[in-house]
């Protein structure tokens, strides 16, 4: 039965996405608020709060309220749902209002319940129904839900990597890594740090690691901006590819160890199906140059990065909100 009433969220780790049924994506941010020190007040949400980070704005608190693909700070991310959802004008109704959110799949009991908290403080009336990411990327991918097809998907996000292996709507294996994109940049930060005795903030280092990936492509180097960490003044330095390439080896390393063992334990009435429609990539993450050749060459099997995979996850828990599935909590 088609849903009249209610909403989708993806409160991701780096981007917060909420789909309104009738409206379609209202809301794609980043998952941040900024709060006056003093009074506590709330300054700003998503992009013109993230624009901050780092900067030391006097008396102002830049918080990202998700680690890990999970709530950290429940208060500031309660704050920053109920903004988004004012500017997103989701309307009271007599009905109560559904909303249908997505977790990694080993969100353990309390984060369930933070989330399931911070969904409440917004609509006290509110119907919660949660799914696994996995699932939800894989119906945003094009895999029919309800049709019980086979599929492989790997889920790329800030804070996690998901990994599942799906008949349909249902996990058959499934396993969650507490690192992504977010590990990457650290990593690339710390890299340019002792190579150059540079620091570089993580929106540089997020632009290095998506301008040269896996070193694969025809880009050497890149330049950067950052502070000399010993003359504590501003100045560009040329970063290799190589050196962003071994930064990010550790991450990219575990997600294709993970992705060959979940392929080593497929049963053998998926194989064919899961062969057919290929290994999928969502996430911001998985718009990483090189990665998809490099899992595709791992697993021998074809890997393929699905459309608009940064909103990969958000079209699927759009369906599942309209489909009506999904389990009520």
């Amino acid at each position: 039965m088609r849903l009249r009433s209610g909403v989708a969220i993806d409160l991701g780790t780096v981007n917060t996405l909420v789909y309104v049924a009738g409206r379609g994506i209202v809301i794609d941010e980043p998952t941040a608020i900024a709060i006056s020190r003093g009074t506590g007040e709330v300054v700003s949400v998503g992009l013109p709060a993230d624009a901050l980070t780092g900067k030391d704005p006097q008396g102002i608190d830049v918080v990202h309220p998700l680690h890990d693909g999970v709530i950290a700070d429940l208060d500031a991310a309660v704050a920053m749902l109920q903004a988004f959802v004012r500017r997103a004008q989701v309307r009271r109704r007599l009905a109560k209002t559904v909303a249908v959110v997505c977790l990694p799949v080993e969100a353990t009991d309390v984060e369930r319940r933070s989330v399931i908290a911070a969904i409440a403080s917004l609509r006290p009336r509110c119907l919660i129904r949660l799914v696994e990411e996995p699932v939800a990327a894989a119906a945003g991918s094009g895999i029919d839900l309800l049709a019980g097809s086979g599929a492989f998907v790997v889920d790329i996000g800030g804070g996690t990597t998901d990994i599942a292996v799906l008949a349909g709507g249902h996990l058959v294996r499934a396993r969650s890594l507490r690192l992504g994109g977010d590990a990457m940049d650290d990593a690339v930060a710390r890299a340019v740090k002792t190579e150059y005795g540079l620091l570089i903030g993580r929106n540089a280092a997020r632009s290095l690691k998506m301008t040269l990936g896996l070193a694969e492509g025809t880009l050497a180097e890149a330049e950067t901006v950052g502070v000399d960490a010993a003359a504590r003044t501003p100045r560009t330095q040329r970063v290799s590819a190589r050196l962003v390439a071994d930064a990010i080896e550790p991450t990219v390393a575990s997600i294709t160890a993970t992705v060959r063992e979940m392929l080593s334990d497929i049963p053998p009435n998926l194989a064919e199906e899961v062969v057919r429609s290929k290994i999928r990539l969502s996430g911001g993450g998985a718009l990483l140059p090189g990665l998809a050749y490099r899992l595709e060459a791992s697993a021998d099997i074809a890997t393929v990065v699905v459309d608009d995979p940064l909103r990969c996850v958000i079209r699927g828990t759009a369906q599942i909100l309209e489909q009506g599935t999904g389990a009520p909590v």
